[in-house]
């Protein structure tokens, strides 16, 4: 009966510590139902030491704003070990909805052990109770992220900035920032001010003190009319908000949490450029501009050369319009012109001067007549469009070869009666001889062994020949290369042949550049990477300003896609491409 006690206890005992053995691996969150504008903890414990390679869950659906930090929690207690170590995140919402946050897994002993899911339900924005000792309601009420934007209602085309501020108060201090999501700038063209210094500033907000820094600056140019939407700037921050309590030396204690902060929606209303009064040469300048055109010569030889440059200078939108076109006389040899952009980009939006400089070279002695050019474009200050007009260019060829003369026109020709007389016909001879010449035997002749031989010299040639053909199609990486070689030759052809159709023309030049590549470097496309193409043209020898110069053609490529160009801008890419492209091919 003893025994039989004993076996009992001795297997409850047993029991007891396998079960006590038993490793747990849990999830726990704070709160399961909350507002989209809302947080909460979520933590994965573990209650057995030697637990490692912790991988959270994949979060989708929600952000993580804080975390992971780590905590180990030991005791001994009665002579029993308890032990837990957690992992947490501070995680918010993205969206509305029932959302279920998978399993987390850790492994313990070769083995990979998962934590329960968690269900969490979000609902739309809740009001943040307005309790003064809520580090989030602290932090609410001192972190301002303001978008200020210069002009709400400005015209399609006309430039207007903005500006992205941080205010913080006095009451609490901002340890760390970042910007988790960039605003977006749908229906403009846009261009960043670098900010190169962050300087802390006062001023006021709502009408209280604040120190605040500016984050980023913008010019936006508006591409159409209607209301267009700039998205807000996200960021997360680290904030330091009092506790009300000292520390033994009387400093104040503060406590550091987690906290996001975005800029308003700013709804832009782009007004049209108005029907009335518009010029017909009208192009889509808008701004303040002067227009000219001047030569360098007025007075030369002929097969001299003589510059006219076309010029708009002034404060506007000045990447996003074609410069007036000069015509000239056949005579007269134009190159196609040179296209130079001086523009600085600030807060009062684009200014400087764009330009179109033509070679002109006369074939004759004579005067020429360039004839007049137009510039108009739209003032949004004064409501109204302005037009410059610019006087005709006389070009005077001093010396050359006259310009020649032909008279097309039978009507003046005079015809003559024909006399007759015995001399008419006395060059027609009226005896003639004839002589034979014996013709020379073809049998063994020259061209009778050089036929006879030449079917076997053809064989041994077309041996060769053939030979040579199997060689190359065995080829296989010179055949690539060959092939790479004709297609960017193709592709050359077919981008000057898209000149003004935007996409087409850039897919073309990008298709040459990477076909050039594969076929110089020997790489194919799916090495092709700025890092990979620059080592290799440097080992190559190639100076470092013709790299620049190639990967400032291949990255125009990608970005002017998706951006408003013109087809002088189109012409001198094309330009570029094939200067940079022999500069490389005669250093490979």
């Amino acid at each position: 009966m003893k025994f039989k006690k004993f076996f009992i206890l001795s297997i409850l005992v047993f029991v007891t510590q396998v079960m006590f053995a038993q490793i747990e691996f849990t999830t726990s969150v704070s709160k399961s139902k909350l507002g989209v504008n809302q947080r909460f903890k979520i933590q994965f414990t573990v209650n057995k030491q030697g637990a490692d390679n912790f991988k959270p869950p994949s979060f989708a659906n929600f952000k993580v704003v804080g975390g992971p930090s780590s905590s180990v929690n030991q005791s001994w207690i009665n002579g029993k070990t308890s032990y837990s170590q957690s992992y947490v995140y501070i995680v918010e919402p993205t969206k509305v909805g029932e959302f279920t946050i998978g399993s987390a897994k850790i492994e313990y002993k070769d083995k990979t052990i998962s934590s329960n899911p968690v269900k969490i339900t979000v609902t739309k924005e809740v009001e943040i109770p307005k309790d003064p000792n809520n580090p989030q309601y602290v932090a609410q009420q001192n972190i301002h992220l303001v978008a200020e934007v210069s002009n709400m209602k400005p015209y399609v085309g006309e430039g207007i900035y903005v500006v992205y501020k941080l205010y913080v108060s006095e009451n609490i201090s901002v340890n760390d920032w970042r910007v988790s999501e960039s605003p977006q700038y749908n229906g403009f063209w846009n261009q960043d001010i670098e900010v190169k210094e962050i300087n802390v500033q006062k001023g006021t907000y709502n009408g209280e003190s604040y120190r605040y820094i500016v984050l980023k600056k913008a010019v936006l140019i508006p591409q159409r009319e209607g209301k267009l939407i700039i998205e807000p700037m996200k960021m997360d921050f680290s904030v330091g908000i009092p506790t009300g309590r000292g520390d033994f030396f009387g400093n104040m204690i503060t406590k550091n949490i987690s906290y996001s902060a975005q800029s308003l929606v700013r709804n832009v209303n782009v007004q049209a450029l108005p029907i009335e009064g518009k010029p017909i040469d009208f192009t889509g300048a808008v701004g303040e501009f002067d227009f000219k055109v001047a030569t360098n010569k007025n007075q030369l030889k002929a097969n001299d050369a003589a510059q006219i440059v076309v010029e708009v200078s002034g404060r506007g939108n000045l990447k996003l319009f074609e410069i007036p076109k000069i015509t000239t006389p056949a005579e007269l040899e134009v190159y196609t012109p040179e296209h130079k952009e001086k523009v600085v980009t600030s807060l009062s939006g684009l200014r400087g001067s764009i330009s179109d400089t033509y070679t002109v070279v006369p074939q004759y002695k004579g005067k020429y007549k360039i004839p007049a050019v137009s510039f108009s474009y739209f003032n949004p200050k004064e409501k109204q469009y302005k037009t410059v007009n610019i006087d005709p260019i006389i070009v005077d060829v001093l010396e050359g070869k006259e310009i020649p003369t032909t008279n097309a026109d039978s009507s003046f020709i005079t015809k003559q009666q024909v006399v007759a007389n015995d001399n008419n016909f006395r060059f027609i001879a009226l005896k003639s001889t004839f002589e034979t010449k014996q013709k020379k035997e073809f049998l063994h002749s020259k061209q009778f062994w050089l036929l006879l031989l030449l079917p076997f010299l053809a064989i041994p040639i077309g041996i060769f020949i053939g030979r040579r053909r199997a060689k190359r199609a065995g080829d296989v990486f010179g055949n690539k290369i060959r092939k790479a070689d004709r297609l960017a030759r193709k592709y050359l052809s077919q981008a000057k042949k898209q000149l003004g159709n935007q996409e087409a023309f850039y897919i073309a030049l990008e298709k040459a550049l990477h076909n050039f590549l594969k076929a110089k470097l020997h790489v194919e496309t799916s090495d092709i990477s700025k890092e990979k193409i620059t080592e290799i043209l440097q080992n190559k020898g190639v100076e470092l300003s013709t790299i620049e110069e190639f990967m400032a053609v291949l990255n125009d490529c990608d970005f002017a896609r998706y951006t408003p160009t013109t087809n002088v801008k189109m012409t001198q890419e094309l330009e570029k491409a094939k200067e940079v492209i022999t500069k490389i091919d005669k250093y490979l």
